[in-house]
């Protein structure tokens, strides 16, 4: 077991969950929500497959409240799926209190509300959690492969999966204890999945222990022989994908980092990247300061 591996049990005064270590899969697509509709259900059929149908308990559909995932439930997901033009749906696990397992989805380029956006900034964007004792249970090269099998329907342009803190959206930079945390961890993320929908585009979010490219990130980069040209770093391969798509793995267990360092291999494909790397523009937090923004984007380049 990689020994960059935090253990984060955050809890309010009574008692409620906070923020925990975590692993995310996210995968963003420059395509409209119908023609992915089909690709993103066999996806969520995957995540459910190998989590067991027992472990996302509740749902909620354009955050209109959570109702019992039965198979009443899973019927409706995949109908409105199929049939709604902007969906945004989260899954959730309710057994542990501390939603350990996850969904999220925001589709029709990152619409919100209204028809499709012909926005160039906006995306389909998918998460899927993990909690970290399913790396410890089954290892990283389970996890790998379930990226792998999750990100196969997919036409992606760009994703990443690794160490995440798993919490509430607007929690993360709120409490200073977590923005203490993101500094000290620069190999967990903190993906806003709202935000990035709307302004992703054809950027690359971050470089990560899985980084995933297609096109056209990857085709400026010369194709898989030349972003192998640029990487040096041991432990680094490029795995090709169907669809002109590859994988970047950096090691055979993700890092989290720790007193705000990371192994080498992780500032290598962050500089490579960097061209195409994603700045938020608008700062929806007015706890959080653009240079403290700034300095948390830049943590594996500068």
């Amino acid at each position: 077991m990689s020994s960059h591996h935090p253990r984060i049990r955050l809890r309010k005064p009574n008692g409620v969950p906070i923020a925990r270590d975590a692993l995310s899969i996210n995968f963003y697509m420059r395509h409209p929500h119908h023609e992915l509709a089909p690709r993103l259900i066999q996806s969520i059929e995957r995540y459910r497959r190998a989590m067991g149908s027992e472990v996302l308990g509740d749902y909620s559909y354009e955050g209109c409240g959570w109702e019992e995932l039965n198979d009443s439930g899973w019927e409706r997901i995949r109908q409105e799926l199929l049939e709604v033009p902007c969906p945004i749906l989260e899954l959730k696990e309710i057994t542990s209190g501390e939603q350990r397992y996850r969904l999220d989805y925001f589709g029709s380029y990152g619409a919100l509300v209204g028809p499709p956006s012909e926005d160039p900034k906006t995306v389909c964007a998918v998460s899927f959690w993990l909690p970290t004792e399913y790396l410890e249970e089954h290892g990283p090269g389970q996890v790998r492969e379930l990226a792998l099998e999750l990100a196969a329907p997919l036409p992606f342009g760009s994703g990443h999966a690794g160490f995440a803190f798993n919490t509430e959206h607007d929690l993360l930079y709120a409490k200073p204890e977590l923005r203490k945390l993101c500094f000290l961890h620069p190999g967990m993320d903190a993906p806003r999945l709202s935000t990035l929908a709307m302004e992703l585009g054809t950027k690359v979010r971050s470089a990560s222990w899985l980084t995933f490219l297609g096109q056209p990130v990857l085709g400026e980069l010369g194709g898989p022989a030349g972003l192998r040209s640029r990487l040096h770093s041991p432990d680094v391969t490029v795995q090709e994908l169907e669809g002109e798509r590859v994988v970047v793995t950096l090691g055979p267990w993700p890092e989290a980092g720790e007193d705000g360092r990371m192994p080498p291999a992780y500032r290598e494909l962050a500089r490579v990247l960097e061209p195409w790397l994603f700045h938020e523009q608008c700062l929806r937090d007015p706890t959080l300061t653009p240079e403290e923004l700034r300095r948390w984007e830049r943590r594996l380049l500068d």
